[in-house]
């Protein structure tokens, strides 16, 4: 199966949004270690039950993770997936930074007396 690497810019903001919380990316790891009901994930939190929902239902709209319904429970687990392409879009801007860095110490290089 071949994996679409490329997001969209809709789909980055989504992705920087949902891992800009502390609380949202404690969930996202949790969530990749095992598949966890939300009430699970809400037990150990400071925070209403109704609160944790909104913060699964961010990670989920980022695709990120994947909630299912068992029962009476949902379900949530990371999507691998995702966060490889998401981690992909990081390594490009990684790449971006490190040629800068090194055509600035080029830069400073030269400016250096011999």
């Amino acid at each position: 199966m071949v994996t679409q690497i490329e997001l969209s810019e809709t789909e980055i903001d989504r992705v920087f949004h949902a891992l800009a919380t502390s609380t949202r990316r404690d969930i996202l790891r949790r969530t990749i270690e095992r598949e966890q009901s939300v009430s699970a994930l809400a037990r150990d939190y400071d925070m209403s039950f109704a609160a944790v929902q909104k913060h699964v239902a961010v990670l989920e709209e980022a695709r990120l993770i994947i909630k299912r319904a068992e029962g009476r429970e949902r379900l949530v687990r990371a999507n691998p997936d995702m966060i490889a392409r998401a981690k992909a879009l990081l390594s490009r801007y990684e790449e971006l930074w490190r040629a800068r860095i090194a055509r600035l110490d080029d830069l400073l290089a030269e400016d250096q007396p011999s």
